[in-house]
């Protein structure tokens, strides 16, 4: 899964009395194959040759626990509440086959590389949530990890939308591989559209600084925006607050390279001590649903103590996750 953007890392400001309008949910095109974008371009034809190579592989020369995998995700992807159309794609432009594969070689890393221990899914529900979670690791297999937990752990299996940088929908290639598996660009207006419209949204109010701090100033939680907390009020959406324990010592970094992130035009470049992330265990824990009140234009001392709770739960469960584990790879 794509990087997921701060969607509260705005600068903040008082915002004015009146409340806004909530912009309409889209609605489905379920039977209208104008929805299916133009299969005529390279990417359409890379992408229909590895269906075919992907398809290949796992029905006729995988082992028979690869198989048995494919099909369980497939499986827990028609369970998952999409709204989609008759070629695959959700008005996000999610394709369920694309998501298939990518969840594919997730679901390997969550069970085989990683080793997640999951926690809490029951408390993930059914309809519109908002995952807010503590963010590091340098890239963001945290956020993978716990997309993959919510499809292959929740009951109902959910796929999570992530919220992307802006700078990842400029790459080509990965803009549209992010799209197809379910992240969006992060704006306030997709976050709303997708809650509004009964999605689990997930979101790091660290952003850049939660992902890519430095080793020592593992699991301190950076500052967090506030725009999350107001799309949750705006939105009336419960916020469910998701700790990882083990993203921290997945890729050590000696801090970020900051002359070099400017000149790459990247958000960061992190000087990190190992070429691949370690074999770490991860904990991933969902915490029980946070319900706030309020105005979403409320005044920014008003909101911060409404973050300060969720900030202060999310650390309490990193700390007991920390004392749960035996070992870094444990």
């Amino acid at each position: 899964m794509a990087e997921i953007r701060n969607i509260g890392s705005a600068p903040r400001r008082q915002r004015p009395g009146a409340s806004r309008p909530r912009p309409a949910s889209p609605t489905p095109n379920i039977r209208n194959p104008v929805a299916r974008p133009a299969g005529d371009g390279f990417w359409d034809r890379l992408q229909a040759f590895g269906a075919e190579v992907g398809r290949a592989a796992t029905q006729h020369l995988a082992p028979s626990a690869l198989r048995d995998l494919d099909a369980e995700i497939a499986e827990r992807i028609e369970q998952s509440p999409l709204a989609t159309n008759d070629f695959g794609f959700d008005p996000w432009g999610l394709e369920k086959e694309t998501a298939r594969r990518c969840f594919f070689g997730s679901a390997l890393l969550y069970r085989y590389y990683f080793r997640v221990e999951t926690r809490g899914i029951e408390n993930l529900p059914a309809g519109r949530a908002l995952l807010i979670g503590n963010h590091a690791g340098q890239i963001a297999l945290d956020a993978t990890m716990i997309a993959t937990a919510c499809l292959m752990e929740g009951r109902p299996p959910r796929v999570v939308r992530g919220m992307g940088e802006y700078w990842l929908s400029r790459l080509p290639w990965l803009n549209i591989l992010m799209v197809r598996f379910g992240s969006v660009v992060g704006t306030p207006k997709n976050c709303v559209d997708l809650l509004e419209h009964g999605e689990a949204v997930l979101a790091f109010p660290e952003g850049v600084r939660g992902m890519n701090k430095a080793f020592s100033e593992r699991y301190q939680l950076q500052d967090f925006g506030l725009g999350f907390l107001r799309l949750a009020l705006q939105t009336g959406t419960p916020i469910i607050p998701v700790a990882t324990v083990g993203s921290e010592e997945q890729a050590p970094s000696l801090g970020n390279f900051s002359s070099m992130a400017r000149l790459l035009g990247m958000p960061a470049f992190p000087l990190v001590l190992t070429p691949l992330p370690l074999p770490v265990r991860y904990h991933v824990e969902f915490g029980e649903p946070l319900v706030f009140e309020g105005s979403p234009d409320d005044e920014d001392h008003v909101i911060e103590e409404k973050v300060d709770v969720v900030k202060a739960r999310l650390r309490e469960m990193i700390r007991e996750g920390r004392e749960r584990r035996t070992g870094i790879f444990s």
